[in-house]
Formats: C-alpha cells, sequence, structure tokens
C-alpha cells in the first residue's frame, strides 16, 4: 500500500509538468516532439521506479533487522531462562537427595529395626537379635567358665523357687520339728576332652541360651547323646528346669542314653536351642 500511495503522489507531481509541456508546444507539436515528450515521461516513470524500489529494499532491511535483532534478543533470553531452570531444578534435585539420604533413610531403618525388634521378641527368637561369636574362639571359654561360676547360685535359686517347703499354719508346742536334712549337691558330669579341628568324625554344636549367648564345642560322632545333657548342666542349665530343642523346625531332642551323635541325625554342624521347661500343674 505504502509504494502505490509513492508511485500515485510522484505521477500526479508529473502531470502537471506534462500538462506545461503540451500547452507551450501544442501549436508547433509534431511527431519528433511527441515521440521526445513520452522519452521523458517513461524516463521519469523509470527513475520513479528506481527511487521507489531502493527506498522500499532500504525500508524492508532496516525492518527485517530490526526483527533479526529482537528474535535473537528472544532467543538468548530463551536460553538464560533454560540454565536459571536447569540450575534450580538440579539444586533441588541435590537438595531431595541430601534429605532422603540424612533423615527419610535413617527413619526408616530405625523403625524397621524396632519392628524386627518387635517381632523376634513376640516369636521368643531374641537370639537373632544378638551379633554372635566365632567358632572355635574365646569366647567359649570365658563364657564356659562364668557359666560354671554360676551353676551352683542358679541351680539353688531354681530349687528354692521350684521346690519351697509348706508351711503349717498351727504348730503344736509339743512337737518338735526334726531338723532339715541338707539336700545333697549332685554332681556335674565330666565331658570327654574336646577333639582337636583337624580330627577326623567331629561335629562342632552350638547350644543357643535363653539370654541370647551361643556357646560351641566339638564332639565326636560317635560319642553318647547324653553328653549333650551334660554339657547344659555344665553351663549352668539343669536338665530339670532346661531342655533343648532342633533350631529349625523347632523339635524337642528326645536323649537317650543308647545313642549317639551320629544315631540321632547330628553328623553336621548343628545348632541347638536351650529352652526352658513349662511348670507341671
Amino acid at each position: 500500500m505504502a509504494v502505490r500511495g509513492v508511485v500515485g503522489i510522484f505521477l500526479l507531481s508529473a502531470l502537471p509538468l506534462l500538462c506545461l509541456e503540451l500547452r507551450r508546444g501544442f501549436p508547433d507539436l509534431g511527431i519528433k516532439d511527441l515521440i521526445l515528450l513520452c522519452g521523458r515521461i517513461f524516463l521519469l516513470l523509470a527513475l520513479l521506479t528506481l527511487i521507489i524500489s531502493v527506498t522500499t529494499s532500504w525500508l524492508n532491511s532496516f525492518k527485517s533487522s530490526k526483527v533479526y535483532l529482537k528474535e535473537e534478543e528472544e532467543e538468548k533470553n530463551e536460553q538464560r531462562q533454560k540454565l536459571v531452570r536447569k540450575n534450580q531444578q538440579e539444586a533441588q534435585s541435590e537438595k531431595a537427595s541430601r534429605y532422603i539420604e540424612n533423615v527419610l533413610k535413617p527413619h526408616q531403618e530405625k523403625k524397621l529395626k524396632k519392628l524386627e525388634e518387635r517381632f523376634y521378641r513376640m516369636t521368643g527368637e531374641t537370639w537373632k537379635l544378638s551379633s554372635g561369636h566365632k567358632l572355635g574362639g574365646d569366647e567359649d571359654l570365658a563364657l564356659e567358665n562364668e557359666s560354671q561360676a554360676s551353676f551352683e547360685t542358679s541351680n539353688r535359686k531354681a530349687a528354692n523357687r521350684r521346690n519351697l517347703p509348706k508351711l503349717s499354719t498351727k504348730v503344736s508346742p509339743t512337737e518338735v520339728s526334726p531338723p532339715a536334712e541338707q539336700p545333697v549337691r549332685k554332681k556335674v558330669p565330666d565331658l570327654p576332652e574336646e577333639p582337636s579341628e583337624t580330627a577326623e568324625d567331629v561335629v562342632t554344636v552350638a547350644l543357643r541360651c535363653p539370654r541370647g549367648r551361643v556357646l560351641r564345642r566339638r564332639f565326636f560322632k560317635s560319642c553318647s547323646s547324653q553328653v549333650l545333657l551334660d554339657w547344659m548342666m555344665n553351663i549352668g542349665y539343669h536338665t530339670s528346669l532346661y531342655s533343648l530343642s532342633t533350631s529349625f523346625p523347632r523339635i524337642p531332642l528326645e536323649v537317650e542314653g543308647g545313642c549317639s551323635l551320629q544315631d540321632m541325625g547330628i553328623t553336621v554342624d548343628t545348632v541347638l536351642i536351650v529352652e526352658e521347661k513349662e511348670p507341671s500343674s
């Protein structure tokens, strides 16, 4: 529309000049003069066209440069915004990972540990919460010495708890109670000598006590099964109060004097559970 307007203005400005020339030279106008006049008009139109094309191209180039600069600036702003958003996302993800590592994960581990302890207490498997001891370590000797020292005390307490004498409500002055007989202390049976680790036909038996400690000892497979009860008494657990059972499945162990460990099925390293017997009514 602007180009058309410029062309129209130039034509209107050239029209008076054309009329003036025609009026001034109309009486003596010939063919040669008409040709010269038409040439001038066409030359003027060509000049006007050239001026219009140059002007419009310059205006368009100026407008396109402005548009290019504007688009380039917008692209830079968009890249800057993307970089800022990327940095923010990285900072947020790093903060979230630190929160998970320092807060959520320890909280979940603590909660899981509490649930595990509660489950083992309900099932009576609190020994699983202990760290245990290595096979053949010095802990066995220390625990065995400690249990032998507390054997007499624990047996006396258990006997007093289970077999309390009945007190009579009425005491006759003429009756004099005889002096109480002292209980005969039972001799703790001796255990056979422990075989070496390199000996053949040897099996390692571990006793898991009610308080969570684990004692281990080596026996020959040909030893009598009674040696297990003797060992249990040696470490402070009397056979009248405690019994042995397998770990999994939990089955009470029937110990017979005539059977060997191999006859009972103890041919590999075995873990046995020391359990307190239920009081008989």
